[in-house]
């Protein structure tokens, strides 16, 4: 059984999200939830976020308890990019691109037998 949860349009860089989620990959959720409260990325933040959304489904939805599920994937895409102007010299604009991501983890339920 596995249970997804995303947030989107997060304005973050993907590159910085990356980091953290790389830390996540295959872990607890009682360990992910610790790396995530203190981790000083900002990118943590919105990624427990996620994490703590995805739990709430698992407990709640499926009846599954915290200690027997497990972090199967986690992803980072790229969002649209916010496009604005900046003012430059001679009457010139230069662009900035603002970045934003999508967060998807998927949990799964540890198998039973080991």
């Amino acid at each position: 059984m596995e249970i997804k949860s995303q947030a989107k349009f997060i304005r973050m860089s993907s590159r910085k999200v990356e980091i953290v989620i790389e830390m996540l990959r295959g872990k607890s959720i009682v360990d992910a939830e610790n790396i995530l409260h203190f981790s000083k990325r900002i990118a943590a933040k919105p990624v427990l976020k996620v994490l703590r959304a995805a739990t709430a489904d698992a407990e709640h939805n499926f009846k599954l308890s915290k200690d027997s599920i497990f972090i199967k994937a986690a992803t980072v895409g790229q969002g649209p990019a916010l496009k604005r102007w900046r003012p430059r010299a001679f009457g010139r604009a230069a662009p900035i691109k603002k970045h934003t991501c999508h967060i998807t983890l998927i949990l799964a339920e540890r198998s039973k037998t080991k």
